[in-house]
């Protein structure tokens, strides 16, 4: 029986011809990840180890994005703690403040993953990278003090499902967010439990490389180990960009065995939205109805990319946001930020009524910068809608794309971009 695209991947890392899954395995590691909520946990466990120093000091990196620009005591001392770290142990990929970015858009954006690679990071949003055709899924602090120290971890070889992705997008407004949104809707939070999301078909052609980024992030929603996208000549021209490392391309084997096989013809997707309090309770757009909204918040590791800016402020452009709507943008990491400077979307998302802010993960998380009081709901283009994801436990988050979001707050409801002159 042949291979899926991962299990080519955790095989060469083990320096095994072949592997199947189930099957427990020990891989090296490309690169090593954490953020400023889940290193001083690692480190402790590191310092406990007794270790004087990191397997590889270019294979690790350290990202604060949470709560950070800190918003108070506790958090200025965690980032304290992984700044002296870093420092010590002579990391070269520690990004702070002014250079620093969401971890998930930075790593990609920095060259640092590449097709083939294998990576873990202690943030369950690890996969993201699997757009890029390496393997790449969330883990533990202490996985992370492990994989600092020696440079390796153990996998048990996930079980695969394939998403044949066919056709091209006929609304103009849907995303790779509306995409994977509409997968998790069709099989649900634990539809894809421990196992591999590949994605393939020609569909995926008509992807953009942050539609690709947006769709694997949100893999572990499904519950998914990681997701991951063929490697094709987008791919390629994004890694020349931003990269120098050397990479390998895998292919899954014609005989790979997936324990399922799902047909999605992207000619039928529509801006879609995810209901309070799963991911997976989605609903078309046109079956939203009125639900009304304080607060807008777009960015995030899935949609702050300068794609995402530039759909968002196309649509806000000239106009103001409803009375009463809070909104937030949060651009990824700096150089978008910049860029987004450099193309005046800056100057359309204040003139419309929008506060523009520093890279971080802030509300995403209920960490900072955009917290909901009891009662008030938000739309956002993250990746969460727990209880309590964005503040108080009775509050609520409903999940789209930008164009929906931007939409939404002129109106002051969810609201179909199609709807806005």
């Amino acid at each position: 029986m042949g291979m899926t695209m991962t299990q080519k991947i955790l095989a060469a890392h083990a320096g095994l011809d072949s592997v199947k899954a189930g099957q427990l395995i020990q891989a090296k590691l490309d690169l090593v990840l954490g953020n400023d909520v889940t290193t001083p946990v690692a480190v402790k466990e590191f310092n406990k180890m007794g270790l004087t120093g990191v397997f590889d000091k270019k294979k690790v990196a350290i990202v604060p994005d949470h709560f950070t620009p800190n918003k108070d005591i506790q958090s200025a001392e965690q980032c304290k703690l992984i700044r002296e770290f870093a420092y010590d142990k002579e990391i070269e990929n520690y990004f702070e403040i002014g250079e620093m970015g969401i971890e998930h858009a930075l790593i990609p954006e920095k060259g640092l993953v590449v097709p083939g690679d294998v990576v873990i990071g202690a943030d369950s949003h690890t996969c993201t990278y699997g757009a890029l055709g390496a393997f790449s899924t969330g883990i533990g602090s202490t996985d992370m003090a492990a994989g600092m120290a020696t440079g390796q971890a153990w996998f048990k070889v996930p079980n695969a499902l394939k998403f044949v992705l066919t056709g091209k997008p006929t609304n103009k407004w849907v995303s790779g967010k509306d995409i994977i949104l509409h997968i998790i809707g069709m099989i649900g939070v634990d539809g894809a439990l421990y196992k591999s999301m590949e994605f393939v078909g020609d569909g995926i052609n008509h992807l953009t490389m942050d539609d690709r980024f947006s769709m694997a992030n949100m893999a572990i929603e499904a519950g998914g180990k990681n997701g991951i996208f063929p490697v094709d000549e987008k791919t390629l021209e994004y890694v020349k960009e931003h990269s120098t490392k050397e990479y390998t391309v895998y292919t899954a084997d014609e005989d790979a065995e997936y324990d399922a096989v799902y047909e999605i013809d992207l000619t039928t997707i529509v801006p879609t939205v995810s209901f309070p309090h799963l991911p997976d309770n989605t609903r078309r757009i046109d079956e939203v109805g009125d639900v009304k909204i304080d607060q807008v918040v777009i960015g995030s590791c899935t949609n702050g990319r300068i794609e995402d800016m530039r759909v968002a402020a196309g649509i806000l452009a000239g106009k103001k946001v409803a009375k009463g709507v809070r909104v937030i943008v949060f651009p990824a990491t700096q150089k978008i930020y910049l860029q987004a400077l450099k193309e005046g979307l800056i100057e359309q998302f204040v003139q419309a009524g929008a506060v523009f802010s520093t890279p971080t993960c802030g509300p995403c998380l209920g960490g900072h910068m955009g917290i909901l009081a009891k009662g008030e709901r938000a739309i956002a283009t993250t990746n969460r809608n727990f209880v309590g994801r964005m503040g108080h436990p009775e509050s609520e988050v409903y999940l789209a794309s930008p164009a929906v979001a931007a939409a939404s707050a002129l109106t002051g409801k969810i609201t179909n971009p199609e709807d806005i002159a």
